[in-house]
């Protein structure tokens, strides 16, 4: 718009949330795409009738339900190759979508990813409980298919999509393709999965709408040149330990050059690395299971050494119950056949062991090529930035990364991601993509108040909020919740928060150092002492972000939140729960969790 223009005057109805959405829907639009889009609106306003007649009498749905973004990739994918067949489909996450047009629906495809301990992604937690509510329509004229995905180092494996399966033929519809389950590698599942719906799907839509095709509202943007396929190599300008010598664990700050890269990224998104296994894990395999890391291997049509293998292209770290089952069934062992049909020891052995604890108390004889089928694939590691490009420039990013080092069963055990960036000098590159992450976005609206609860390397997210918001002159004010083991050792940024605060641009701060008294002390006992301020904050419309621990910290903050609301703001806890449920829902209440 131009500075010269008067500002228009909002018609009665039309909220600042919905404002807020309308200028992001047409935010970066050329002037023909928006002369379209009024004579639409104008059309639609005339002729409602008419607009009814128009509709087209079946389409695709395509809803997803994504925390990560993996789900969200294929379902746009798969969404555009709807498109490029000529059908009538629309795209459309979760969180946006009007429950109450579930019972119009014809033709559903969901992709749909499963968190934690069988929980639903945050934008799709609104859809999944009215799904399984009382006032879920029946849907006898309902074609569906779901894909799930999920990540089988969790016991309660793809709980979401298998959910969302049963209760859709529970309310009468009928499966168009069985349900696809697909682990952290996706695509062998999800490409034969979306071949056939489709073809299903375009074989009935055809034969209903014989002409059917469809006209973008606008064209869909071009692919960048680096993507998770083809990471960026970006090089280290600064790799730099930020809590004492003396701290429990060794944190750091990275800043990255994307320079000519083209990568735009915007407070909220992750940064995604591709790491290679740190050499001494690889030894340790190879010594533990008597393998020579040069014997060729061929898998999946490619060749190449064990240790490369091992290296650069599988999972080390991090156990699942595939490879659990494996592991059972080379050492013919009663124990780990007994844990795979105990959820609650399951659950204990995934997070309590990593694969080579099994390797080493299952001894069994392994060679190479079962070794390298038995392992899942390498997955990129994503991190939240901590950095805002309006600060920083668009072609720097920032980072905060804990390196996982402990001893457990006797051994000493590291995170592979984080031990091999941390060791990563600053003449050398990290192979990166920018994730992002759109529920995660500070208000368009400046003037909103802004609370922010991150502990630990939590907080990353929030160093980039204070800086964006500072930047761009936001008049809301903004809280800083922060918590990690002791005042002296790790309160990492200490001094950048004290001159926010100095500035203005942060208005409050508060800390919970858990190890500084007898009694511990955590971010959900700041909370409970600020609750009714707390609460005052958000009736009054402030944004909430969590971002840390999922496991844990999530839940206990989850908890406190649904206390303060009840004692607060004079309500059940069931309503208490509702209430922050429908934060979540309309993204003042938003979650970074892993």
């Amino acid at each position: 718009m131009n500075a010269t223009q008067p500002a228009l005057a909002a018609p009665p109805g039309l909220g600042e949330e919905r404002q807020a959405l309308l200028r992001q829907l047409v935010d970066g639009l050329e002037p023909a795409q928006l002369y379209w889009i009024a004579a639409y609106a104008a059309q639609q306003a005339a002729h409602p009738v008419a607009r009814q007649a128009q509709m087209p009498a079946a389409r695709l749905t395509v809803l997803y339900g994504s925390q990560t973004g993996n789900a969200r990739r294929v379902a746009e994918r798969f969404a555009a190759g709807a498109e490029a067949a000529g059908l009538p489909v629309r795209l459309v996450r979760a969180g946006a979508y009007a429950a109450r047009e579930l019972s119009g629906e014809r033709y559903l495809a969901v992709v749909v990813s499963t968190q934690g301990e069988g929980e639903p992604p945050d934008d799709a937690r609104g859809f999944v409980e009215f799904l399984a509510s009382r006032r879920a329509p029946r849907l006898p004229a309902l074609q569906y298919t779901v894909l799930g995905l999920g990540d089988s180092s969790y016991p309660l494996f793809n709980a979401m999509g298998r959910a969302i399966d049963g209760r859709l033929a529970e309310l009468g519809a009928k499966r168009l393709a069985p349900l696809a389950e697909a682990d952290v590698d996706i695509e062998p599942v999800a490409g034969p999965w979306a071949d056939g719906a489709l073809a299903l799907v375009r074989e009935k839509l055809t034969r209903e709408l014989p002409t059917a095709s469809v006209t973008p509202l606008r064209p869909a943007p071009a692919r960048p040149q680096f993507h998770r396929e083809r990471p960026f190599p970006a090089p280290v300008l600064a790799n730099q330990r930020i809590v004492s010598r003396h701290a429990d664990r060794d944190v750091r700050h990275m800043e990255l050059s994307l320079e000519g890269s083209g990568l735009r990224y915007a407070p909220g998104d992750a940064l995604g690395v591709w790491h290679r296994n740190p050499a001494s894990l690889v030894d340790a395999f190879l010594a533990v299971l008597a393998l020579d890391g040069q014997t060729e291997v061929t898998h999946d049509g490619k060749g190449q050494p064990l240790r490369e293998w091992l290296v650069r292209e599988r999972e080390l770290t991090r156990l699942s119950r595939p490879l659990v089952q494996a592991i059972a069934e080379r050492a013919d062992s009663a124990v780990l056949r007994a844990a795979l049909e105990n959820p609650e020891a399951l659950k204990e052995l995934l997070t309590s062991h990593q694969p080579i604890d099994l390797l080493r108390a299952y001894p069994a004889d392994w060679d190479a090529g079962a070794l390298v089928a038995a392992l899942r694939p390498l997955t990129p590691r994503l991190y939240s930035i901590a950095s805002s490009p309006q600060a920083v420039g668009e072609e720097e990013v920032h980072l905060t990364l804990a390196v996982v080092d402990y001893r457990a069963h006797g051994e000493p055990h590291l995170g592979a991601a984080s031990r091999w960036i941390a060791d990563t000098g600053e003449d050398a590159t990290l192979n990166v993509f920018i994730e992002p992450n759109e529920r995660f976005r500070l208000p368009a609206d400046g003037a909103r108040d802004v609370i922010m609860i991150g502990p630990g390397t939590g907080v990353a997210p929030f160093r980039a909020f204070v800086q964006e918001r500072q930047q761009a002159g936001a008049t809301g004010r903004n809280w800083l919740v922060f918590g990690s083991r002791h005042v002296a050792d790790d309160f990492l940024y200490q001094l950048e928060w004290q001159q926010a605060l100095r500035d203005g641009a942060l208005h409050r701060l508060d800390v919970a150092f858990s190890r500084d008294q007898a009694e511990k002390r955590y971010v959900q006992h700041v909370l409970r002492e600020r609750g009714a301020e707390l609460y005052d904050w958000l009736a009054g419309g402030a944004h909430l972000y969590v971002c840390g621990d999922a496991a844990q910290m999530a839940k206990d903050v989850h908890a406190a939140l649904a206390e303060i609301v009840a004692t607060h703001g004079g309500k059940t806890p069931e309503a208490a729960q509702a209430w922050l449920s429908e934060r979540l829902q309309d993204g003042r209440y938003a979650r970074d969790v892993y």
